[in-house]
């Protein structure tokens, strides 16, 4: 692997490169700030949602819940990026639900602040923001991933808006990537699917890699690559596409041409409509297989 192959490297080679320090996030309201970067959906379901608190092992964490008003349906745990839970989170997990599924959006900083964890408008220029942020992140391990997976999942299963006949699925967003592998490692009896999208650190030399976790999983992934992490770390799709060919678990490994490090939430400077739209796609596909 390469230099930059921990998780902890890729957040700061995310904060530190020129081209990346120049992001910033919008704290969109959810207007057309952020609808309108979606394309409108043919038939989408009637949704409501709610703010709710989880109780944990830790505390309680705050999120955003979003479902079909009627019926029961497969339930989507969503773990954001470094910028946590916010309105383009919420935008995206409600055009989840829309598509038929219950998806519980977290706040994976609880532990220290509520949401927002971010400030409006962040530059990494900033040093006080990117040592806030920082800061946030390096509360976050293995452990606390499979805490939180045992008691969101959990919490879910609770719900009258969820299918518990049918397996759940998890996405995952730059550091969200790895929570998704600790998510179906820790409770592979619920997980059925998983996706990463541009996720830091999946596949190190370290020894708690999260792929080495890929022989407790049952579940279907999708792992999409901006080809700018790919390029400084070509041997971590391989690493992933040889853990899951091992453990019989199909897998969907792709690099997205021309994308950028944080492509997909719509708030990002780096946002790329297209290749967003495909990677969208290729996640309903998934779920449409693993979840139905």
């Amino acid at each position: 692997m390469c230099d930059h192959d921990s998780f902890d490297d890729m957040v700061e080679y995310q904060l530190k490169s020129k081209e990346l320090s120049r992001r910033h996030f919008g704290a969109l309201t959810l207007g057309a700030g952020v609808l309108s970067v979606f394309p409108p959906l043919a038939a989408a379901a009637e949704v409501v949602d709610s703010e709710v608190e989880i109780k944990t092992p830790d505390g309680t964490a705050d999120a955003y819940f979003v479902h079909p008003a009627k019926g029961t349906h497969p339930a989507v745990l969503v773990w954001p990026d470094i910028f946590g839970l916010r309105p383009a989170f919420r935008q995206m997990g409600r055009r989840l639900a829309e598509s038929g599924y219950a998806v519980l959006v977290v706040n994976p900083f609880y532990r220290s602040q509520k949401a927002p964890t971010a400030p409006e408008n962040p530059s990494f220029d900033d040093p006080a923001t990117r040592t806030a942020l920082m800061t946030l992140r390096a509360t976050l391990s293995a452990t606390t991933g499979a805490t939180d997976a045992r008691a969101f999942v959990s919490w879910l299963d609770t719900q009258p808006a969820v299918d518990k006949q049918r397996r759940m699925g998890t996405t995952g967003y730059c550091m969200g990537g790895p929570l998704t592998m600790y998510t179906a490692a820790e409770r592979a009896d619920r997980i059925g699917a998983g996706a990463s999208f541009h996720g830091g650190g999946l596949a190190t030399d370290k020894p708690d890699s999260p792929h080495l976790l890929v022989p407790k999983m049952k579940a279907q992934y999708l792992i999409a690559i901006a080809e700018n992490d790919d390029q400084r770390d070509q041997q971590a799709k391989d690493a992933l596409r040889k853990a899951f060919a091992d453990a019989g678990l199909p897998a969907e490994i792709e690099v997205y041409a021309g994308t950028k490090h944080g492509w997909c939430p719509p708030d990002a400077a780096v946002y790329d409509h297209d290749q967003a739209e495909k990677a969208w796609a290729r996640l309903l596909a998934l779920f449409e297989r693993a979840l139905g």
